[in-house]
């Protein structure tokens, strides 16, 4: 790992315990984020009384607790209600990671800890949980194709244990399925998480040097590590594409200095079709899109960062550094995760990648998206910039009837929304608003950890951490408005 991004990981991990998630009082400093509290509340109301009921987590209380308004109270005609669901799942330590949110037909689905648990799409109500033996330690962005999702698990309870195994779970039945062994690549392969990428059926896995491929299906080992020169893998992006990231020496550089090697991989065999070498002093940090296949890079050293667009046989459609800054989980700086596939706010047509973006910043991450910029993938040029009202975060989640269709954060009074963005010229209206009493409990979904996800038109949103439960305190775990 580079020493500016070892340095950031180590940054990050002591910074979890105080922000990743957790609930956050919304009488926090004026512009900006609210400051961190331990609590979920959405109101700073004190305790009406202390036998007030709790949430119960079914999708139809407030999911933030006792003290606490209803974030449907005093909805408007037209307004889209929500429906909340708090964290009930012990966790260790001081939080642990959520991964989704997924929607199969008619239920959305997160996973945390042990426990992989389907929601009514529409309410909220519990459908199904499934318990795993052992904690996850790899989930990839999206599941194979029916549903089929393949998760990596722990051989033990701790966090220090290995993981060494793969489980299918079926996320349309709601259903467990095969659990196969991810075999050791050599006597190093003994690693605490696993990088896992979906293309087709095949479940790409990747970790330190090493890299492996299996059936959705099945479970069974499609291919193992491959060389390609003195070159060895990092890390795969999924999606209409498998992508492999690869480091390899740098003849032009200090001993011990690699460059990275993008390479479209055969989902079937793990053979590469096409390679592209970037230059000294670049990352790979993202693949954006995989169809157009887009990747964001990084030059530490020089503090710039870059868009590639690639045609469907490899050669550069076009490439440049870009002038206006992003989050880093999009463009891969300071992350440390390895995930190619982190960036919760880009989506791309055949000709032009639409991107959260904003003013540049004295680091290659920023806090403010508040705009979506297009970017024409033929020319590597800016196209156009829609700016949030207010200051506001706003993401591109998907493209939908000749539309972008973006969630627009929450601030201040003004509650969360979605927009719909022409794409000719960004101009916006407003698909789903939803109620302004439910502001505050917006808030609590911090975006440097959330995800979102737009699918049979709501917005699903979840928390990247959330707590164990405590007494007359609620952590909010996943929130939903729409039709």
């Amino acid at each position: 790992m580079p020493r500016e991004r070892a340095a950031v990981v180590a940054a990050q991990a002591a910074a979890a315990l105080a922000v990743a998630g957790f609930g956050w009082a919304v009488l926090g400093g004026a512009g900006g984020d609210p400051e961190p509290s331990a609590a979920g509340g959405a109101s700073a109301s004190p305790p009406s009384s202390p036998s007030a009921p709790v949430d119960k987590g079914d999708g139809k209380g407030t999911g933030t607790g006792p003290d606490t308004v209803d974030p449907n109270a005093g909805i408007k005609p037209g307004e889209a209600p929500i429906w909340l669901v708090e964290n009930r799942v012990e966790v260790a330590g001081a939080g642990a990671r959520q991964y989704g949110p997924w929607r199969v037909g008619e239920v959305v689905v997160r996973a945390v800890d042990k426990e992989v648990a389907g929601y009514g799409a529409a309410d909220g109500r519990e459908k199904w949980k499934v318990q795993l033996e052992t904690p996850l330690c790899g989930v990839p962005k999206e599941p194979a194709a029916g549903g089929k999702l393949v998760v990596a698990v722990r051989e033990g309870q701790g966090p220090t244990t290995h993981c060494n195994a793969l489980r299918q779970i079926d996320l349309a039945a709601g259903k467990a399925g095969w659990k196969a062994p991810v075999p050791q690549e050599n006597e190093y392969d003994r690693p605490l998480e696993l990088q896992l990428a979906v293309s087709g059926d095949t479940v790409a896995v990747a970790r330190s040097a090493v890299m492996s491929g299996f059936s959705a299906t099945d479970g069974r080992k499609l291919f193992g590590t491959s060389k390609t020169g003195n070159c060895y893998p990092v890390a795969f992006g999924g999606g209409a594409r498998l992508v492999l990231v690869r480091q390899c020496p740098d003849p032009g550089g200090a001993p011990g200095a690699v460059r990275p090697l993008l390479e479209e991989v055969d989902p079937a065999t793990g053979a590469a079709k096409w390679g592209h070498a970037f230059g000294s002093g670049w990352t790979v940090g993202r693949i954006l899109s995989s169809d157009p296949l887009v990747a964001a890079a990084y030059h530490s050293g020089r503090k710039v960062w870059s868009l590639t667009a690639f045609t469907a046989d490899g050669k550069v459609r076009s490439h440049g550094e870009a002038p206006f800054g992003t989050d880093q989980r999009c463009n891969g700086w300071g992350d440390g995760s390895g995930d190619m596939g982190g960036c919760p706010a880009a989506v791309a047509d055949a000709d032009t990648l639409y991107l959260a973006g904003g003013a540049p910043g004295r680091e290659l991450g920023i806090d403010l998206t508040d705009h979506v910029i297009a970017v024409d993938l033929a020319t590597g040029k800016e196209k156009w910039r829609a700016k949030a009202p207010d200051g506001r975060r706003i993401w591109p989640m998907a493209l939908e009837g000749g539309k972008v269709v973006a969630y627009l954060w929450p601030e201040g009074k003004a509650a969360g929304a979605v927009v719909a963005l022409k794409p000719a010229d960004g101009a916006q209206e407003v698909l789903l608003q939803s109620p302004a009493g439910a502001a505050g409990a917006q808030k609590v979904f911090f975006p440097h950890g959330a995800r979102t996800a737009w699918a049979g038109g709501r917005l699903f949103l979840l928390n990247g951490r959330v707590k164990s439960p405590e007494p007359g305190l609620v952590h909010h775990a996943l929130l939903s408005f729409g039709k």
